[in-house]
C-alpha cells in the first residue's frame, strides 16, 4: 500500500495494488472506493479476487492493461484499487437508529454530482444544517478523496454517508420507511417555500448538467425549485443545496 503515484486526481487517494493486497484489502474491512482489474485476467488468486469482491458488494471496472500502467509504474498485477478516505454507513441501518432516537431524518440524495470540491462543499452545508445523512449512487457519483474532506471542512468525517447499488430502490425504501421525497428541479411550477418540510425529509439534488434524474424525480412525492431571476440557466449545485437546507431549518426551527 502507498499513496498514488500517478498524476490522475480524480483518483487521489491511498492505493493498493497486487492481487494478494487487495484480497486482504478487502478482507480487513477496508472500504474501496474504486477497484480497476485488467480485461482477460483468470487464473486461481483472480478467482479467489472476485469471490471477496461479489460477498463484499464491491463494484469494479474491467480496464485494458495500459489504464493501468497509466495509474502506476510499480508492478499491479492486474489489479489496483483506491482505499476510501471515509467509511460508509447502510441506510437501511440508518434510518431505524434517526427514528428510534426520536429525530425527523432529514436526508440528501446526490444523484451523479461527479465535482469533488462540489461534493464536499454540498457536505460542510449539510453537517452545519442538521442533515443525518448523504446518500450518493456506488457509480456515477464524485470520489471522496482529500480533497473532497478538505472542502468539506472535515464534515465528512462525523456526517455519515451511504453509498447504495440501486438509488431507485434506495428511494423506494425511504418512501416505505415514511420519510417524503423531494426532488429539486427546474421541471415544476413548486417553489421550496411551498414544501412542507417538517415532515421525515429525503431531498435529491441533481448534477448540473442534467438535473435529477427523470427516474427518480417520477419516484419523488414533490418536485420543487428554487426561483431564479437571471439570465445563467442553473445555480451550482452546492449553492443550491444550500438554498434549500436553509429553508428546511427555517421551517423546522
Amino acid at each position: 500500500m502507498r499513496p498514488n503515484d500517478s498524476n490522475n486526481n480524480e483518483l487521489e487517494g491511498t492505493m493498493v495494488y497486487g492481487t494478494r493486497a487487495i484480497i486482504e484489502a478487502i478482507r480487513s474491512g477496508k472500504e474501496i472506493e474504486r477497484l480497476f482489474i485488467q480485461q482477460g485476467l483468470n487464473n486461481p488468486l483472480m478467482r479467489e479476487l472476485r469471490d471477496e469482491i461479489k460477498t463484499a458488494g464491491i463494484m469494479f471496472q474491467q480496464v485494458p492493461i495500459e489504464k493501468l500502467n497509466r495509474l502506476t509504474r510499480s508492478n499491479h498485477q492486474g489489479v489496483i484499487g483506491i482505499i476510501s478516505e471515509i467509511n460508509y454507513h447502510s441506510i437501511e441501518e440508518l434510518v431505524p437508529k434517526l427514528f428510534e432516537k426520536g429525530m425527523v431524518p432529514l436526508l440528501l440524495i446526490l444523484d451523479r454530482i461527479t465535482d469533488t470540491r462540489n461534493f464536499g462543499a454540498i457536505a460542510r452545508t449539510a453537517e452545519c444544517s442538521g442533515v443525518h445523512g448523504i446518500i450518493i449512487p456506488t457509480r456515477g457519483g464524485a470520489l471522496i478523496n482529500s480533497d473532497a474532506i478538505k472542502t468539506s471542512a472535515g464534515a465528512l468525517h462525523h456526517l455519515p454517508v451511504c453509498r447504495e447499488n440501486n438509488l431507485k430502490d434506495t428511494i423506494e425504501f425511504l418512501k416505505n420507511s415514511g420519510i417524503k421525497i423531494f426532488a429539486c428541479t427546474e421541471k415544476t411550477n413548486d417553489y421550496i417555500f411551498d414544501a412542507d418540510f417538517k415532515t421525515p425529509a429525503a431531498i435529491i439534488m441533481g448534477s448540473e448538467e442534467n438535473g435529477v434524474s427523470p427516474e427518480y424525480i417520477k419516484r419523488a412525492d414533490t418536485s420543487m425549485k428554487i426561483p431564479m431571476v437571471g439570465s445563467i440557466e442553473s445555480y451550482n449545485v452546492s449553492v443550491a443545496a444550500g438554498m434549500v437546507l436553509y429553508e428546511v431549518m427555517r421551517q423546522r426551527k
